[in-house]
């Protein structure tokens, strides 16, 4: 596969608590050079990030990161700040709780509810897959599926493990056609990017990638 199509598919991500101004504008530019599908970085950086590229690149960005128990509200909030500030894409944390508890219904309407403010910019969903049964994955793909999300995302890149193969087999497997996949988190090699692609990823999160064709990658970062 050519790298600049692998390129063209990540969200190359800084999200360490400790990113400087410095550094955002670092990834923004090689966001631009590279034709990166985004950058994602905090919710403080947005609106900078967005008066500096302007419409060169799509800026995405996290709520109620990383431990998704945030009220609804609250998510909601910074939702439609995100998007105030220019942010044209969206990544949320599921409540995990509330998925422990089988409370399908209040995490069915906590997404509904922030895809409407998202309207049509593009809505991706964080599940955390290493916290989770197979069987509450299989959940997580119909409840994605019915919120009218845009993507079903594997991590926050904030837990005990990130991507993997089978996750990616069995969310094409269970989510609907009109749900894309986002790979993230410990996507380490062109090879990889490569494998996620092959199985049915259409965004990867990481930094990596373009630090390998920078050749300044030190095996550090998302």
């Amino acid at each position: 596969m050519d790298i600049k199509d692998i390129l063209s598919k990540v969200d190359h991500t800084l999200l360490n608590p400790k990113a400087t101004w410095e550094e955002i504008k670092n990834i923004c530019d090689d966001g631009m050079k590279y034709s990166t599908a985004s950058v994602c970085i905090p919710p403080s950086f947005v609106k900078r990030a967005k008066e500096y590229v302007g419409n060169r690149l799509k800026i995405c960005t996290v709520i109620g990161f990383p431990n998704g128990y945030n009220t609804a509200e609250v998510k909601i909030f910074e939702t439609e700040n995100a998007i105030e500030n220019g942010a044209d894409e969206i990544d949320m944390v599921i409540n995990l709780g509330d998925l422990m508890d089988k409370n399908y219904d209040n995490i069915l309407s906590e997404i509904t509810k922030i895809k409407s403010v998202c309207g049509e910019r593009v809505l991706k969903v964080i599940i955390e897959t290493c916290l989770l049964s197979e069987e509450q994955k299989i959940k997580m793909c119909e409840i994605v599926t019915k919120s009218g999300a845009d993507f079903i995302k594997t991590s926050t890149g904030f837990s005990t493990g990130g991507a993997t193969f089978e996750d990616i087999e069995l969310f094409a497997k269970y989510v609907g056609e009109n749900v894309k996949i986002k790979a993230a988190g410990g996507i380490s090699s062109i090879a990889d990017a490569e494998k996620f692609i092959s199985l049915g990823a259409d965004r990867l999160g990481t930094s990596r990638l373009v630090k390998i064709m920078k050749n300044t990658d030190t095996g550090a970062g998302y």
